[in-house]
């Protein structure tokens, strides 16, 4: 295990501000609910080089992709992170998981009148009781004293973690729609959310096509949500996630480099996991936890076509796909997206978005 620091790499953007990537959105557009079928959505696509724009939908991607292209999937699973205990005073206590550190072990936000202090207690349900072994930053390290893990305390009592833009209580379809039809590997509080749109149809059309795919794993955290503090982006440092690239992902890219296809990554997550894992200059296997934060004046390595949803104002998300396409070309397809009624965010629509050679720039 391993750790990344930081890097990013800047052209003349010394002055970049989270306010450069700011855009309006009306409220009504921030999708509530998945649409009635996964495939269903529409999908905006967005030529890095031109800035030309496509209104198409999800289900033409196999038509948009060509036979020797190499899709990478985030095969991250969300789990019920989202728990209610209760302070030894009585007080409510809202906790999200962000990630366990072992067994026993977990990073969390808390959410309570007070916060609870250094030392201080929290029962959950029957048999399961934290201590708050102290804080790291706004995250608490919490212990378990009572009872038979983590893993068994969101068995018995988490829920899923929607995001905290869907003003709504988990329902039935959540459970299901929440998550990828390929995730495997348990560890996220947020699904990676362009992946929310593939089904098993259009899965075996790619393959029909000749389209391969391969697997990563990044876990979301709750960070991914997280604002940046303050208005200029320089210093600003990201939280971490736990990442995973194979070897056998490895292999798979130089296989698509050799016969001449394009590495197409599913989300964001994908595409920092790739460039994590390419940041000694060439696609090496990486297991351990990354802050890169990706903004324009980025140098990709890996990753040549991005598929996403839409992100947040101002996010660190919004600015990596800045970075991939051009940050005036992309604003430019959020303001056409806005204007055309496109549905925002996890359950919304998504981005096919092919990288600029001069992404900084353009």
């Amino acid at each position: 295990m391993h750790c990344i620091g930081t890097l990013c790499r800047w052209d003349s953007m010394d002055g970049m501000r989270a306010s450069d990537f700011d855009y309006a959105l009306p409220e009504s557009l921030i999708a509530q609910v998945p649409t009635a079928e996964r495939a269903a959505a529409r999908m905006l696509s967005v030529d890095g080089e031109s800035g030309a724009l496509e209104h198409l939908r999800f289900r033409d991607l196999p038509a948009r992709l060509a036979s020797g292209d190499l899709l990478v999937l985030n095969d991250t699973r969300v789990v019920p992170a989202r728990l209610f205990g209760r302070k030894e005073s009585g007080g409510r206590v809202e906790v999200l998981l962000d990630r366990q550190l072992d067994r026993r072990q977990a990073l969390a936000h808390l959410r309570a009148s007070r916060r609870p202090r250094a030392g201080s207690c929290i029962a959950f349900g029957d048999g399961y009781r934290v201590r708050v072994a102290g804080w790291r930053e706004e995250l608490a390290l919490l212990e378990l004293i009572e009872g038979d893990g983590f893993d068994s305390l969101m068995a018995r009592e988490g829920r899923l973690p929607l995001p905290p833009y869907i003003r709504r209580e988990v329902g039935a379809i959540d459970h299901e729609r929440y998550q990828t039809v390929y995730a495997a590997r348990p560890g996220a509080v947020a699904a990676p959310t362009a992946g929310l749109h593939f089904d098993e149809a259009v899965l075996a059309r790619l393959g029909e096509a000749g389209v391969e795919t391969a697997c990563i794993t990044l876990h979301v955290a709750a960070g991914t949500f997280a604002p940046l503090r303050g208005d200029l982006v320089e210093g600003q440092r990201l939280h971490s996630e736990r990442v995973h690239v194979s070897p056998a992902l490895c292999d798979a890219v130089a296989a698509t480099r050799e016969r001449g296809g394009r590495v197409v990554a599913v989300g964001t997550t994908s595409v920092r996991a790739l460039e994590t894992a390419s940041l000694s200059g060439r696609l090496q296997p990486f297991e351990g936890e990354t802050d890169l934060f990706i903004r324009p004046g980025f140098a990709f390595r890996t990753a040549q076509v991005l598929l996403t949803n839409f992100h947040l104002p101002r996010s660190t998300l919004l600015m990596l796909v800045c970075a991939f396409g051009g940050t005036r070309r992309v604003l430019d397809a959020y303001r056409e997206a806005v204007r055309r009624a496109y549905r925002f965010y996890s359950y919304g629509d998504a981005m096919l978005v092919t990288r600029a050679a001069n992404a900084a720039a353009s």
